[in-house]
């Protein structure tokens, strides 16, 4: 497909977010930006985040581990419902009581201003390199397999992306955004219906017939029951794929402030439970997919070059013709849209938390929105930049390493809230305590994990990291505060 077609599909894809936010951001106020003015319906909530918690990852990248892991990931998908209970029925009803904009400020009772900030730092760290890495995948496929042969810039396609990601968001916010991811779901969900279908007419397979043979194949083997020391030994994928939904969406700004937009906590768990529920039917498919592409690839009717990694299976194919124009079409559209899904949340979030978090109590009157706009555009900069950065690198490694060290900085904010959770007193500590704590599980976290080996010979640490992580970051948060009463109680005494 060649790049004026290309280019012509993604303006008229913005031109439609652009109309989008044009009647949604229509007044606007603060409270619109940040919240929707908790009044968005659950059921667009919840068929929006469908394509938020995909993301441009997730599209290009479960069909094709499927080749080396089969069906195990929808282990850790199972795990996922269950962080979803648990997102409803306990911080959900939290976050409501306290009528919260920012779920960092729920930090503050129990750890302070320091407490506050501390998580809101960590998340902010996460985001940036999360939702970099994300665009910077989608823009590099643009880039390199279609537009490189015009001479055009990689920065070029980073800056365009993330100027219209600014002009759609800018007025809206969460408003906006609560809208746009319906439209950026339906897509992802097309541009995969439309490929499965499309390669299982290719191979002269009926839906049927695709669904038999996957289901005969090797790749659908899902659980691992017996050698517990592998990284997909089901109790570890399943209790990672529930923290990992704990974290990563009910503790984080991101995911969370979509649900703070709805109109009471019962429709925010209607679409907590509803969104669980079908994206899990929804993952299955791209594993399905993933099956179905390599069956294709083992008759031979397809070779995908040795040197590219598994991840370019399903852009490749899509965009080689095999499928036809409407396939490549249709995966163009899904691509953009589940990087935009969840690069357009993920600016309105970080303009969010920073604003809330770092900003607005020392706001003066009327000062607000200038202050929260200069955000807006703040982070776009930032977002542009690491996005940059990452193409430079231009090194598989050092990117999965720096989104390793993203990872671990979700532990601290687990230990946080499971602290705040736990403890029914403020946090007597000194402040200096909080963020010293937060940057030191990491570090442990990690010297257990490469020493782990050695202790347990065999042992893989796999998404169970996140739990040693966040107990590493509660236990000493419960210690220093132990020990620090103890001697002030001491003091007194002495005195």
């Amino acid at each position: 497909m060649n790049a004026f077609w290309v280019l012509g599909l993604i303006a008229l894809y913005f031109l439609v977010l652009l109309v989008i936010a044009r009647i949604t951001g229509k007044d606007a106020g603060e409270a619109g930006f940040l919240v929707g003015d908790r009044n968005s319906p659950w059921y667009v909530v919840a068929f929006g985040m469908i394509g938020a918690s995909l993301s441009g990852v997730t599209f290009i990248s479960v069909p094709g581990w499927v080749g080396s892991s089969g069906f195990s990931y929808f282990q850790v998908v199972l795990g996922y419902f269950v962080g979803y209970l648990f997102i409803a029925y306990v911080l959900m009803p939290l976050y409501y009581k306290h009528n919260l904009t920012s779920i960092y400020t729920l930090l503050q009772e129990k750890l302070g201003l320091a407490g506050n900030k501390t998580g809101a730092a960590f998340f902010l760290f996460s985001r940036v390199l999360g939702a970099s890495f994300r665009l910077y995948l989608v823009c590099l496929v643009l880039h390199s397999l279609v537009l490189a042969p015009y001479d055009i810039p990689f920065a070029v396609v980073a800056l365009f992306s993330i100027v219209l990601i600014w002009l759609y968001t800018n007025k809206g916010g969460i408003k906006t955004i609560i809208w746009t991811d319906t439209l950026q779901t339906t897509f992802m969900l097309l541009a995969i219906g439309v490929a499965f279908y499309q390669l299982a007419q290719q191979m002269g397979f009926s839906i049927g017939d695709a669904v038999a043979a996957i289901g005969e194949s090797s790749y659908s083997e899902i659980f691992n029951w017996e050698d517990y020391n592998a990284r997909d030994y089901f109790w570890k994928q399943f209790l990672g794929g529930a923290l990992i939904t704990i974290t990563m969406t009910g503790m984080d700004q991101d995911m969370m402030q979509k649900n703070l937009s709805c109109r009471s906590i019962r429709d925010a768990q209607k679409n907590m439970l509803s969104f669980a529920a079908v994206l899990i039917g929804v993952n299955l498919v791209f594993l399905a997919f993933g099956a179905l592409m390599y069956l294709y690839a083992d008759s031979g009717a397809f070779v995908l070059d040795a040197s590219e990694k598994s991840d370019a299976f399903f852009p490749s194919l899509a965009l080689s013709g095999n499928l036809g124009t409407i396939t490549a079409v249709f995966f163009l559209l899904g691509l953009i849209a589940a990087a935009y899904s969840s690069a357009d949340s993920a600016l309105t979030s970080l303009t969010t938390s920073v604003y809330v978090d770092f900003f607005k109590p020392r706001a003066g009157k009327g000062e607000g929105k200038k202050l929260r706009r200069a955000i807006h555009v703040a982070v776009s900069a930032l977002l542009f930049v690491v996005i940059v950065v990452f193409e430079q690198l231009a090194d598989s490694s050092v990117i999965d390493q720096l989104l390793t060290v993203a990872g671990y900085t979700y532990g601290p904010i687990l230990g946080m809230f499971l602290f705040s959770l736990y403890r029914k007193k403020a946090f007597g500590a000194r402040a200096y305590w909080i963020p010293v704590i937060g940057l030191l599980s990491p570090v442990l976290t990690y010297l257990i994990k490469s020493q782990l080996p050695v202790w347990i010979p065999g042992y893989q640490l796999g998404y169970e990291l996140l739990l040693v992580n966040g107990l590493l970051t509660l236990g000493m948060l419960v210690l220093v505060d132990r020990v620090l009463a103890v001697s002030t109680v001491q003091h007194r005494v002495n005195e």
